[in-house]
């Protein structure tokens, strides 16, 4: 008879899909940077990536404070948008509206990534995971920042450049 499944294991496979995500985000990030046609947004990717690193180290403390080992688990999730990503950087490679759609691909993996911390932070603290759950929330706030940050840069910068042209 199987095993019943409780919300530590919920947590712990969901914390496994995002440190996949978050690696894989690692190795997106500078073939992004490398395309983008705007300094801006290059700036913005290489930022992400250092806060990226930083956001896997914090996800190594958690897996430590629930005695598991840090390893990921699949995403298909990240790894269809990030595959959006990549037709993109193919499909517009030159464009002027490819910046735009790197900048787009790139909030969707924030939103995805908003979405998953906000879920890990709640049963955090459903669970008694203190610690977790402010370093789930440090994290949360850096992507919410990058989420803003392109956003920002979509408006004053990258749409109307794309546009124009």
């Amino acid at each position: 008879m199987s095993k019943t499944k409780t919300l530590n294991d919920l947590f712990h496979d969901t914390l496994k899909d995002i440190y996949f995500a978050e690696k894989k985000i690692m190795s997106a990030l500078p073939k992004m940077a490398k395309a983008a046609q705007s300094e801006e947004l290059r700036a913005a990717f290489e930022k992400h990536l250092e806060e990226t690193e930083g956001q896997v180290e914090r996800l190594d403390a958690v897996f430590e404070e629930i005695g598991q080992t840090p390893r990921g688990k699949t995403c298909d999730a990240i790894m269809g948008i990030l595959d959006e990503g990549k037709e993109i950087m193919s499909e517009y490679k030159g464009a002027p509206a490819l910046d735009a759609g790197l900048l787009a691909a790139a909030q969707a993996v924030e939103h995805y990534e908003i979405s998953r911390y906000g879920t890990l932070i709640t049963w955090a603290d459903e669970l008694g995971l203190a610690n977790a759950s402010k370093l789930l929330k440090e994290t949360l706030a850096e992507e919410k920042k990058t989420d803003q940050t392109l956003t920002g840069l979509a408006k004053t910068v990258v749409n109307s450049e794309a546009e124009a042209a």
